[in-house]
């Protein structure tokens, strides 16, 4: 057959990218064609999303991949697991999304809890239950009388909103509307209680679009504009981690496997059928997210890349200093000399000296305090090794399965010495890549609506014939195990 182009927007919570993937009935190859990042604003006391400059890089995006590639056969946008666009009567955008990290939402969710107790709101979605996602930030508006709510006629998840943006129609994408905590996991259905309980508006959610539908083509206006034809706008797994999970390349469909994404956030997790919901997995702080073809993803958010993305943001600003340069420093660095608790909120936060924060934990535990660029950098990466560890451990007895093997996704993949420790700290196999991963489960959702594939153990065939992947063995293991028992006592697990 002819290949076949599709374009492929990914939208991460500290970056994006366009790429191009060629098509040729058994495999692909993909091509990035445009990288930008995605920096929030602080503004009037509230932490927004540049959503017009992200808008503005993805006409930039399209432009830059049909110079190179003159047919495209559709295109489909995924993007983090949060956040929201209102437009007003006349289809206009009222304001800039607001930021998960924002802290009005955090300080009106215990509003929110004596309403709807934290366990209570578990139960009835499944979903994580912290002041990251939607209900929160809907809450927030309206406690605080938000104009911009109160103008509010339809609701849009970002991925939803570019979409809108570049069509003109305006849809929900279903996985990703499962992590707004507004929707009951175990009956499949919008929990019209929570709407009534905290008196937010029912009739701006717009309806509901599934993976592998077709939203709309390009608008005329849009296509003007850039000086294209207009083509097909598809609807991928917008909800990024579940589109990593989409896209991994199964080497072997009969281990029983587990799953990390790694980027800003480390997302583990397993595929399965059926929304779990107990006590102890509330206490974990595990959730139940929709995957494709309905699949459940149980899934762990644990805070990772962040912290040592916030400690570069502080080291750039005295020397230039590249990710490939930090990890070569951590490596010569001593191993083990101190660790922190990824999981305190302080390390979740938007610090402005974050190697300050990490020396200051240090102290406080009596550990060594870090002074070197390397001895930081080797602190984050051993403790994320641990911490990803224990949830891994925690995972197999919620899920019930002995897992033999690990699929390691994101853009994590690329720090080839975090990924020998994560299976260091484990004591199982890792496969690491695609590095662009969450791309490709948008792809392949790209070729179900084109009749490509029927169905995702086809399209990760596919995946895993188009994929270069890294294997890992453990080492060390006495050595892991050890430190691991003595990082459990530290952070007080045990």
């Amino acid at each position: 057959m002819n290949k076949k182009n599709y374009l492929v927007f990914d939208f991460g919570a500290s970056n994006g990218r366009a790429a191009v993937a060629s098509f040729n009935g058994s495999k692909f190859k993909m091509e990035v064609t445009h990288r930008f990042e995605n920096r929030p604003v602080f503004a009037g006391g509230t932490l927004y999303w540049d959503i017009l400059r992200l808008f503005s890089e993805l006409k930039i995006g399209i432009q830059a991949s049909l110079k190179k590639y003159k047919n495209i056969s559709s295109l489909g946008i995924d993007a983090w697991g949060a956040d929201f666009g209102l437009l007003d009567a006349g289809g206009k955008l009222i304001s800039n999304p607001i930021n998960y990290r924002d802290e009005q939402s955090a300080k009106d969710s215990v509003s929110l809890f004596k309403i709807i107790p934290q366990r209570e709101l578990f139960e009835l979605t499944g979903a994580w239950c912290i002041p990251l996602f939607d209900i929160f930030q809907l809450y927030s508006l309206k406690r605080n009388d938000s104009v911009a709510l109160k103008n509010a006629r339809t609701y849009l998840s970002i991925g939803d909103l570019f979409n809108y943006f570049l069509t003109g129609r305006t849809f929900n994408e279903f996985t990703r509307f499962t992590t707004s905590v507004l929707y009951n996991q175990k009956e499949k259905k919008i929990e019209e209680s929570l709407f009534k309980k905290l008196e937010l508006p029912r009739d701006i959610f717009p309806r509901t679009i599934y993976p592998g539908q077709k939203v709309g083509n390009i608008s005329d206006e849009v296509a003007r504009e850039l000086e294209i034809d207009p083509f097909p706008v598809i609807a991928p797994v917008i909800h990024d981690t579940a589109s990593a999970v989409t896209g991994i390349p199964v080497v072997d469909g009969k281990k029983k496997w587990a799953f990390m994404s790694l980027g800003t956030w480390a997302c583990i997790g397993v595929e399965n059928y059926e929304v779990l919901i107990s006590d102890e997995i509330y206490d974990a702080t595990f959730s139940n997210e929709a995957g494709t073809e309905d699949t459940n993803i149980f899934v762990k958010n644990i805070n990772a890349l962040w912290v040592i993305q916030k400690c570069r943001e502080k080291w750039l600003k005295d020397k230039d200093i590249s990710w490939d340069g930090i990890v070569d420093l951590s490596r010569k660095a001593t191993p083990f000399a101190s660790l922190i608790d990824v999981d305190q909120p302080q390390f979740a936060q938007p610090q402005k000296d974050m190697p300050h924060v990490i020396r200051d934990y240090c102290k406080k535990t009596g550990q060594s305090q870090h002074g070197s660029i390397g001895e930081v950098a080797r602190c984050v990466y051993e403790s994320l090794a641990l911490k990803f560890r224990y949830y891994f451990g925690i995972l197999a007895k919620f899920s019930g399965q002995d897992f033999e093997v690990i699929h390691l996704v994101g853009g994590g993949t690329q720090n080839k010495l975090l990924c020998q420790w994560i299976s260091d700290a484990t004591g199982m196999p890792v496969i690491a890549g695609p590095t662009e991963t969450t791309a490709v489960g948008n792809l392949l959702m790209q070729l179900k609506a084109d009749g490509e594939i029927d169905n995702v153990e086809e399209g990760r065939k596919i995946s895993l014939a188009s994929s270069e992947v890294d294997k890992y063995e453990p080492q060390d293991k006495a050595k892991w195990d050890e430190v691991y028992s003595k990082y459990l006592k530290m952070v007080k697990i045990l």
